[in-house]
This record gives C-alpha cells, sequence and structure tokens, in this order.
C-alpha cells in the first residue's frame, strides 16, 4: 500500500517477490518505458497486493460518522488595533464574532477564529481522513477501500511522501497492524520535531515502528535526503508530495533538476507546468511508482492540493500514467525561455524520451482514491460560518492565476458586494461590477459562483463570509521572503484601501492549509482596510514592500506582528483558503 499524501501488499503471507520473480510472474511485466508526465502533489498511502482478487464489498458502507468538533473558543486579549477587530491571540488571527453577527461587533468578547479553524476540520488531519476511506475487518483480513476490497494475509507495504504522509502512516499502523510488513516515507524536514513540541502524539509513529522515516526537502525544495528517501521507497516497491520525491532519470542530476524547478517557479509558472517538466525527468513520477510495484496491486490515497483534483498532477502522478509528451515539456520551456539555457544532460533526457506513460498503459493495477481536498475544507468552513450567523458562500476552490489579478478580484469583489450591502449603488459601483466579471473571465475559474454570491449578498443585508481557495502563483521580481498567502494579503489590503468602502466592515484572510506559507513559520496573513494607512503611520510602504516580493518582513514589522497567522504544521495539505468577511457598520 502506498501513501503520497500509498499502501503497498503482497498477497502470500509474509512474503515478496524479488524483481527476478516478478519479471517471471503470471502477468508479463511491459517493457520499461520513459515518460514524461506532470508530478501530482500530495498522495497518500499505496497498497500494492500481488494477486488477491478484488471482491465485492457489502452494501454497509465502512466510513464511520464524521463529526466536526472545534476547539473551544479562547478569549480575546485588548488589542492595540484601530480597525475594530482583535487579536484571539496575538499575531494569530482576528476574532470573529459568535452568535448574532447582526449585533455583536466581529471583536467580540466571545470571539475566536471559528471559520478558519473549520477549514482544517473540513478536511482534518490526515490520519482521520485515512480511517474514514479504510475498513479493515479483523477476522477475515478484508480491507475495504470505496467499492474495492483487498484481502491481506501480513502481505502489505506501505510508502508515502508529503505533508501529510507523516499522520496518515502513523494511522495506516495502528489500523492494518500486523498485516502491515514493512514502509518507507518521507516527509518534510523538522516535522517530527513540530508536532512533539505542538503535543501533537497522534500524529507520530510509534516507538518500535516498522515504517523508517526519511526527512528531507528543506524550504519544500528536493534535497539529498530527499533522494535518499527516493531510492528507498523505489527499492521498497521494487522488492517489495512532489519534492519529497525526487529521482531524476540519469544523466540529469538532483541540482540539475532543482536549479530548472527554480527558474520556472521564479517566472510564473504554475504547477501543472512544473510536474509536466518533473515527471518528464523522473523515475517515479507520471507513473513511474506504479510501475516499479508492478505486478503488485496499488491503493493510492491522495490529498489534493491541485485545482480540479487532478490526480495524474497531484504529486507529479506517481500512480498514474502521463498523457503528456515532450512537446509538451518543450512548449513550457519556450513559453518561459528556459529552452535555450537547457544543461545538456536535460536535453539528453527529453531527447530520449516519447509520448508514452511509464509502465502498463492501463495501470490497471491500481486503485487511485482522493480523500481530501480544498472543496471538502471550503464547505466545512461554509457550515460553520453559517453557524455563527454569516451568509457565507462558496465562491471557487479553483482560485489561480497571478496574485496580482486574483487580489484586484478580491479588491472588486469587496466593493461590488459592499455595494449591495450598504445601497444605493452608484454608477461607479455598477461599472466596478462590469471590471469584476471581466477580471473573472480572465482568470479562467471554471467553478466560480459570482452570480450566486452577489445574489446571497443582496438576500442576506447582513454580514456575509465569502470563502475560496486556491493557488495563486507569484512572479519573483524581488530578493525578499514570503508566501503566496502573505503576498496575496497584502496586495488586497492596498486594494483595499485605495478609497473609502463607506459604512462597511471588511476583513480579508489567506492561509495555507498546511500551516506554512513559503518558507516562512506563518500560515498566512489577514488585513482590513486600513492597513494602508497604519502602516504608512508606523513608517511602513507597502508598495515597497510588494516590490521587492517582501510580504513576510512587512507583516513581521507591522503591529509586531500580530497580521500574521501562526497555526503551526497542521498535518494536512489541501491547497489555500481565501476568506472574506464583510458587514455593514
Amino acid at each position: 500500500m502506498q501513501t503520497h499524501e500509498g499502501l503497498y501488499s503482497d498477497s502470500s503471507p509474509g512474503s515478496r517477490l524479488s524483481p527476478a520473480q516478478r519479471h517471471r510472474s503470471e502477468s508479463p511485466r511491459p517493457a520499461k518505458q520513459e515518460t514524461k508526465a506532470m508530478k501530482p502533489k500530495g498522495y497518500s498511502i499505496q497498497a500494492c497486493q500481488r494477486s488477491g482478487r478484488s471482491q465485492t464489498p457489502s452494501r454497509d458502507s465502512f466510513y464511520p460518522p464524521h463529526r466536526v468538533r472545534l476547539p473551544p473558543a479562547p478569549q480575546p486579549r485588548p488589542s492595540h488595533h484601530t480597525s475594530g477587530f482583535r487579536s484571539a491571540h496575538p499575531g494569530v488571527l482576528p476574532a470573529l464574532g459568535t452568535g448574532n453577527c447582526g449585533r455583536e461587533p466581529w471583536s467580540g468578547s466571545h470571539g475566536c477564529p471559528v471559520v478558519l479553524r473549520a477549514v482544517g476540520h473540513g478536511c482534518g488531519p490526515a490520519g482521520p481522513m485515512l480511517q474514514r476511506a479504510l475498513c479493515l475487518d479483523p477476522s477475515s483480513g478484508l480491507l475495504k477501500v470505496r467499492d474495492r476490497s483487498f484481502q491481506l494475509r501480513q502481505n502489505l507495504y506501505l510508502v508515502g511522501f508529503g505533508k501529510a504522509v507523516l499522520g496518515m502512516a502513523a494511522a495506516a499502523e495502528e489500523l492494518l497492524g500486523q498485516h502491515l510488513v514493512q514502509g518507507v516515507i518521507s516527509v518534510p524536514k523538522g516535522i517530527r520535531a513540530a508536532m512533539e513540541h505542538a503535543g501533537k502524539q497522534e500524529m507520530l509513529l510509534k516507538p518500535h515502528s516498522r515504517v523508517q522515516v526519511f526527512e528531507g526537502a528543506e524550504d519544500n525544495l528536493p534535497d539529498r535526503d530527499a533522494l535518499r528517501a527516493a531510492v528507498a521507497i523505489r527499492q521498497l516497491a521494487e522488492g517489495g508530495g512532489s519534492a519529497l520525491l525526487p529521482a531524476p532519470i540519469p544523466p540529469v542530476t538532483l541540482e540539475e533538476k532543482q536549479t530548472l524547478t527554480k527558474l520556472l517557479a521564479a517566472r510564473g509558472a504554475n504547477i501543472q507546468e512544473l510536474n509536466t517538466i518533473r515527471k518528464a525527468l523522473s523515475q517515479l513520477k507520471g507513473g513511474g511508482l506504479a510501475q516499479a510495484a508492478y505486478p503488485a496491486q496499488v491503493v493510492s490515497l491522495i490529498l489534493s492540493d491541485v485545482v480540479g483534483d487532478p490526480v495524474e498532477v497531484i504529486a507529479s502522478g506517481p500512480t498514474v500514467a502521463s498523457v503528456h509528451s515532450v512537446q509538451d515539456c518543450l512548449h513550457i520551456l519556450n513559453h518561459y525561455g528556459l529552452r535555450a539555457a537547457l544543461p545538456r544532460s536535460v536535453k539528453t533526457v527529453l531527447a530520449q524520451s516519447d509520448s508514452d506513460p511509464h509502465g502498463p498503459h492501463s495501470c490497471g493495477h491500481v486503485l487511485n482514491v482522493i480523500i481530501g481536498s480544498n472543496a471538502l475544507a471550503l464547505a466545512e468552513a461554509q457550515r460553520q460560518a453559517e453557524a455563527l450567523g454569516y451568509r457565507a458562500v462558496v465562491l471557487s476552490a479553483a482560485i489561480q492565476g497571478d496574485v496580482k489579478s486574483v487580489a484586484r478580484f478580491y479588491g472588486l469583489l469587496t466593493r461590488v458586494a459592499g455595494a449591495h450591502l450598504t445601497p444605493p449603488v452608484t454608477r461607479a459601483s455598477v461599472e466596478e461590477e462590469a471590471q469584476l466579471w471581466e477580471l473573472a473571465a480572465e482568470l479562467h475559474l471554471p467553478d466560480l459562483q459570482l452570480k450566486e454570491a452577489l445574489e446571497a449578498v443582496v438576500e442576506a443585508g447582513g454580514p456575509v463570509c465569502l470563502l475560496a481557495g486556491g493557488e495563486p502563483t507569484v512572479q519573483l521580481q524581488g530578493s525578499g521572503k514570503g508566501g503566496r498567502n502573505q503576498e496575496l494579503a497584502l496586495r488586497v489590503g492596498a486594494e483595499l484601501g485605495q478609497r473609502p468602502l463607506g459604512p462597511l466592515e471588511v476583513l480579508f484572510l489567506s492561509g495555507g492549509t498546511d500551516g506554512q506559507d513559503g518558507p516562512t513559520e506563518a500560515a498566512g496573513a489577514w488585513v482590513v482596510p486600513e492597513l494602508a494607512s497604519q502602516a504608512a503611520a508606523e513608517g511602513l510602504d507597502v508598495a515597497a514592500f510588494l516590490s521587492r516580493n517582501d510580504s513576510h518582513t512587512f507583516f513581521r514589522c507591522f503591529r509586531g506582528g500580530a497580521h500574521l497567522l501562526h497555526t503551526g504544521l497542521t498535518g494536512t495539505n489541501v491547497m489555500d483558503a481565501h476568506l472574506l468577511f464583510l458587514r455593514p457598520r
């Protein structure tokens, strides 16, 4: 069974087939093929079984009921902010009122950041998500995964990689017991210490665990530690998150692959483009891991941190045959002006590749299951916001595009929605609504519920919470420090301060569901329309910080860091969450 943020099992009790034995098995292994595939992010547990036939599960659901229990609301401390908001904890979040939102101020004495917490609870730590996706009958050893069943006889091997896989592996080992023979997982550097420090024992493996842990990919970049983990994962698969599974095709070196990835990201390449190149240069991505495990049966439990949840893109699709060709790679490299500067080794690998995917064309021995996504997290946040008295609407779980355009979209949305909340609607508001629709079309948001959101605002006439998620991209122009969530929040703050919004209270928040925004300890940040003027009073120039992509430094200095969102590593990763709160004064 394999967890990419997969479980791996033989059907013969306690035994593994050697590569030579596997080659002679009754299902002949297809010849190894080179591929150029996109790399999906956020895989979970992949399970491989050698010869057990799948069976039809009973009609009874094997998903235990899931109840979200929010922690008790902390009492907010007095704040020095003049914006009308207080922090439930300094530097964490503004307090959001509970109960009757129409009468209590958002800085009310019972406020707590329950709506944002609900984003995490909606998807939840990865361990419970895995437990809801799997059901093991201890008496028969029958493992049920959705509509498939697998017979376990101490023949299951686990591999995994990603920010959420540590908790998933802990939950899998507890559930599977003696059926789990061995496991290897690759996790971010420092995550075990962080979980211990946070007291999250449920996210940690027990002493004498059968699962070997490799920590690597510091600052979410492939390194030698992550490469050693990838080698161990491949060895386990053959003998029985994306940056955490680097295994470049020779003669490409890890450093060359890392440099190319950095250059693409700095020029604004999105995750789909990055993963297309990564898969083309990887032995394990783009179906390579599934090929290594063949003919074992593979179950891959996936957390999606990619817009639209395409399994071939998440973590670069280690268990999904690639559909991308060399021409797709060359088109991307040409678009970002990098083709001429490619190392000779990369040119060699691309020249040797063709459009065929890794491994078996059908990947019929693989079951890919998405167990967590941004849409699920936003749906839970919507329920929590409504319970607090807000009219809540999910705008989209597919926000993407340049962060400047996304920030302008939220700025226009705030002014247009605010005009509907605080009539009369002016001519300027009508013009801005036309601009909003035009910009929405340019961003190509397939699931955008803009019309429904504006209609809900009109009907509400009171406090509104608009929710969205996705992954905007930042084109680096400076050498500052930050992440896309802090960059987006700062740009939205600048947009909101361009002109008065009238009798309207506004708060915008952007946070990463994994608890880490870029190479910083913050998950994101929150802003109000007064941000720019308050920053100027402290001698901070918002435009100057944005010009050098230095959002983290800005928020660390502004109000002593009180607008930074600190959650710690959450043990999950389903992209980002954007929350926009509006209320007439």
